[in-house]
């Protein structure tokens, strides 16, 4: 317990760090611009990575970090080892006045003392891929250079259409724009909800068991117990399957149904009952410190060995359980029948017994589709757009345009821009440093999943971040608002709006990216539209080797971090 409280202070401590770390990406444009004060602007990023905490539901970039490393090596030593690392990362470019990356020093941290643990019981020929989640990683890697090039595309683009001077066909484009984002984004919201209903029907679980055991049983071929195993686990998948493809045409219609009513009409066909049964089980054997025991089981034999007693018997509580759902029996009959599967510690009974009366299927699976409702971040996008045509219309339509007024006019909505970076970035980066608390509190064995982070969590991770961001970054500053090519208001809202979107964009996809990344891109678009060589390329360049060491330079420093942690533990 004291190395899971070190490693939360840790977590939130790195999360302060990343928070005047990337204080610049928020600050750096509207400082260099003039249109705020480095302590106003610093005040005004905070302000806003806090505001994200209400704006992001489905956390859906904290659960991709918190499953970058499979279960089975993630020891509260090997997230440890991983904070360390990439604490010491960040400390060492922001002393230097390096814009790196701190979501990818997380990652590489991560995976690099998973990694080392792994060989070291393992041994060196294990297959990394049976270590880390390679499509996570690839994503990650992949959007190191996605993520600015993008960044770049959208900041020309946005650009391009200001400068037009016909404003009527400026209003077309950016109407036709905003339409299509609107679709994109509800796209990305139905394939969400339907991700998120799978996975509470377990479907994703028992693919993935379903694809281990026909692994297995291509060595062991006439393993009767396997093929016992493989059996139930398809027919369980065919049923989960069978009432998802029952509830999909009801997702298809969230926006007019919405989440309350589609758990009502799943609830009175009865498409939850055996969902119902195994989610009530897993609530009832965790309270009763089954995670505990999981946690323990990497530590030594006996540990294992009552894992398995433990996850085989508990799999009875179903029965019982289940005939309390129907009516059948009250909470106390209820109770004994559980007892008498597998015992339920003295000090637990009272946490049980609120699992069980407290248990409501129905507002659970409307849960787990409302997580994944964007419409505040669509609300937010067709506002934006409104403003900026309004704005456009008033100074160039029905004032005079002078050189001031449009000058003054783009200061102002350098304002907006900077704020939707900020919310951005506090989307975006807050949520890593949750995936690490997360995946520690699931090797503690306090939760079982990502789905039961509690609420203090992300609190207190929006709380650390925006702490960190009104301490400033000023070193980062320097070479992000200044070094790499000289911005004016104009580009400063180019630049901020395109990175605002590939990270909303990115968010709703669930790939972790580097806000230095995109909003580094996103400077140097605006700096292309002048011309190629407004751009300081040799900057650029070093940054680039910074972005792309980032990763492995982690590794390696949590990997020996990790060894050297190990050698004190023993």
């Amino acid at each position: 317990m004291t190395l899971l409280i070190i490693i939360i202070a840790l977590a939130l401590i790195f999360d302060y760090i990343n928070g005047f770390h990337d204080a610049a990406n928020s600050i750096a444009t509207v400082v260099s611009t003039k249109v705020l004060t480095p302590f106003q602007a610093v005040l005004w990023a905070a302000l806003f990575n806090t505001i994200a905490y209400w704006i992001f539901k489905d956390h859906a970039v904290a659960n991709s970090i918190s499953k970058t490393v499979y279960k089975d090596f993630i020891t509260l030593p090997v997230i440890f080892s991983g904070l360390l690392a990439a604490i010491f990362w960040n400390l060492l470019t922001w002393w230097y006045g390096i814009p790196s990356s701190s979501s990818h020093t997380l990652i590489g941290g991560f995976a690099g003392a998973a990694i080392a643990h792994a060989l070291m019981i393992k041994g060196v020929d294990y297959s990394w891929s049976k270590i880390v989640d390679a499509d996570t990683i690839m994503k990650t890697v992949l959007f190191i250079f996605l993520a600015p090039i993008i960044g770049i595309v959208i900041s020309i683009f946005i650009t391009v259409v200001t400068i037009m001077r016909n404003v009527w066909i400026r209003l077309g484009i950016i109407s036709v724009v905003t339409f299509a984002t609107v679709l994109m984004f509800d796209k990305f919201e139905e394939t969400k909800m339907n991700e998120n209903v799978q996975k509470f029907y377990s479907i994703d679980k028992y693919k993935k068991e379903v694809s281990t055991i026909k692994e297995e049983l291509t060595i062991k071929k006439t393993d009767t117990v396997l093929l016992a195993n493989l059996k139930l686990n398809e027919e369980k998948l065919v049923k989960a399957s069978a009432f998802y493809d029952q509830i999909k045409p009801a997702i298809a219609d969230f926006d007019k149904l919405g989440a309350d009513s589609i758990a009502s009409i799943a609830y009175s066909n009865g498409w939850l009952k055996t969902a119902a049964v195994s989610k009530l089980k897993d609530a009832v054997r965790n309270a009763n410190d089954f995670l505990v025991i999981e946690a323990k089981a990497t530590e030594n034999k006996e540990a294992k060995a009552e894992y398995t007693i433990a996850k085989d018997k508990t799999e009875g509580y179903k029965a019982p359980l289940k005939l309390y759902l129907e009516g059948a029996i009250n909470l106390d009959s209820a109770l004994v029948l559980i007892n008498g599967v597998y015992p339920i510690q003295t000090k637990n009974i009272d946490k049980v017994k609120a699992k069980i009366t407290k248990f409501n299927i129905e507002k659970s699976f409307a849960s787990e589709i409302d997580k994944a409702d964007n419409s505040i971040i669509v609300y937010g996008i067709i506002g934006a757009s409104i403003l900026f045509m309004l704005v456009y219309l008033y100074v160039e339509k029905i004032k005079t345009p002078t050189a001031h007024s449009v000058a003054y006019m783009f200061k102002k909505l350098q304002l907006f821009s900077s704020a939707a970076f900020s919310i951005g970035h506090g989307g975006n980066d807050a949520q890593k440093v949750m995936g690490i608390i997360g995946a520690a509190l699931i090797a503690s064995g306090s939760i079982q999943d990502f789905s039961q982070l509690p609420s203090w969590v992300p609190a207190s991770c929006y709380l650390a971040i925006g702490l960190g961001t009104m301490s400033g970054g000023w070193k980062i500053v320097k070479t992000m608002g200044t070094r790499i090519t000289k911005v004016t208001p104009l580009e400063g809202v180019a630049a901020e709006t395109a990175g605002a979107f590939t990270l909303f964009f990115t968010g709703q996809m669930g790939i972790p990216v580097s806000t230095t990344h995109t909003i580094t891109g996103s400077i140097i678009g605006v700096g292309a539209t002048k011309r190629l060589s407004a751009v300081r390329w040799g900057v650029t360049t070093n940054l680039l080797w910074a972005w792309v060491l980032t990763i492995p330079v982690s590794g390696v420093l949590a990997a020996i971090t990790f060894y050297i942690i190990n050698y004190f533990l023993k």
